[in-house]
């Protein structure tokens, strides 16, 4: 939800004007209980406004850990080959070195 939704801003709190009555209600007790509202609606307001900002800023750090993770090479998943490789190599040494009397 934007804060853009809201159909009310502290400002039109402040500034809505009730009717009077005979038997009305205190307007001063009114006025006070709206200006309690107002405060609270401005902190409610500013809440929103940081938590939007820690989620933007979270999810771009998200985001480039991702692309971070992305870009690192991934290890090989031929790591058998790579190590049968790596044995025949040595077998083929050990050959050299000892002769075929070793290989035996």
């Amino acid at each position: 939800m934007n804060l853009e939704e809201y159909q009310l801003s502290g400002k039109d709190i402040l500034e809505k004007d009730f009717k009077t009555s005979m038997r009305g209600y205190n307007q001063e007790e009114v006025d006070e209980y709206l200006d309690l509202i107002i405060q609270d609606y401005d902190r409610f307001q500013q809440e929103i406004e940081r938590l939007q900002q820690e989620n933007d800023r979270l999810k771009k750090m998200s985001s480039r850990e991702t692309t971070q993770r992305q870009r690192q090479p991934q290890p090989s998943t031929n790591n058998h080959q790579v190590n049968y490789d790596i044995l025949k190599r040595v077998s083929n040494l050990e050959k050299a070195v000892f002769g075929n009397k070793y290989a035996d």
